[in-house]
């Protein structure tokens, strides 16, 4: 195998910026992860967040390798939004008698899905920074997309950890983590290309790409999922908290 590339500058510059750009969207990775896991028994958290993550960034290799394409497709951006309200919504309001009488294997499997859909909808603007960091350095881009990532998990899951410890402490902070969603969704929802793109899809109402919409768009996003999450848990008996566990 020829590693000649391995001298060449341009690689590890590439390489520096897709570790930078790992960690500065790690940071909601690790929300998501510790949101997902933080119901789960201590001793099944470490799995959550190992599996989920490994889960996570084998689909974002995927879907980096395909980045272009997925991002110029109508209305993927419009339902990747909406998933993630759906996502917010249950980590504001989790479904507390849903888990009555599950084991916590299942619990387990659905902490670990709930990393991998996020993560995944979350991944579809980010990927596009990755992509084109790869592609500055012309060859091997996957190798360094791979090797970015890689180098990256490791903050990505010590991060989780913390923020476990501090929602633990601050409950507050699981509200925060759900608006967190709706905020990503509202700017994804905005720039999906049957609104943002004026010559295609003309049908379609077109919305000016503006810093204030896309400002808008998150602040709503934020405020609609912190709405239907506190609703949604209204309306739950609250009898659930007061059975403990034996």
């Amino acid at each position: 195998m020829d590693l000649d590339f391995l001298t060449h500058t341009p690689f590890w510059i590439a390489l520096g910026q897709i570790i930078i750009i790992d960690i500065l969207l790690g940071g909601d990775n690790a929300v998501v992860i510790a949101l997902a896991c933080r119901k789960l028994p201590p001793e099944q958290r470490r799995k959550g967040i190992i599996w989920g993550t490994a889960g996570a960034i084998i689909l974002r290799v995927i879907l980096i390798a395909f980045a272009m394409t997925l991002l110029a497709l109508p209305f993927l951006k419009f339902v990747g939004a909406l998933l993630l309200v759906w996502i917010g919504v249950k980590l504001i309001a989790p479904d507390e008698d849903a888990h009555d009488g599950i084991q916590g294997s299942d619990k387990l499997l659905a902490a670990i899905k709930t990393i991998i859909v996020a993560d995944l909808v979350m991944s579809v603007d980010n990927v596009i920074a990755i992509a084109g960091a790869a592609q500055s350095s012309g060859e091997h881009q996957l190798l360094l997309v791979t090797l970015g990532l890689l180098i990256s998990i490791p903050i990505i899951v010590w991060g989780s950890q913390l923020v476990i410890k501090l929602m633990d402490r601050f409950p507050l902070i699981i509200v925060a983590g759900g608006m967190l969603l709706g905020w990503i969704a509202g700017g994804m929802l905005v720039s999906d290309p049957v609104f943002a793109n004026t010559e295609k899809w003309l049908w379609m109402p077109k919305l000016e790409q503006t810093k204030v919409l896309h400002y808008g768009a998150q602040v709503f996003g934020a405020l609609l999922v912190l709405a239907i999450g506190k609703f949604v848990a209204s309306r739950r008996p609250k009898t659930a908290h007061g059975s403990g566990h034996a």
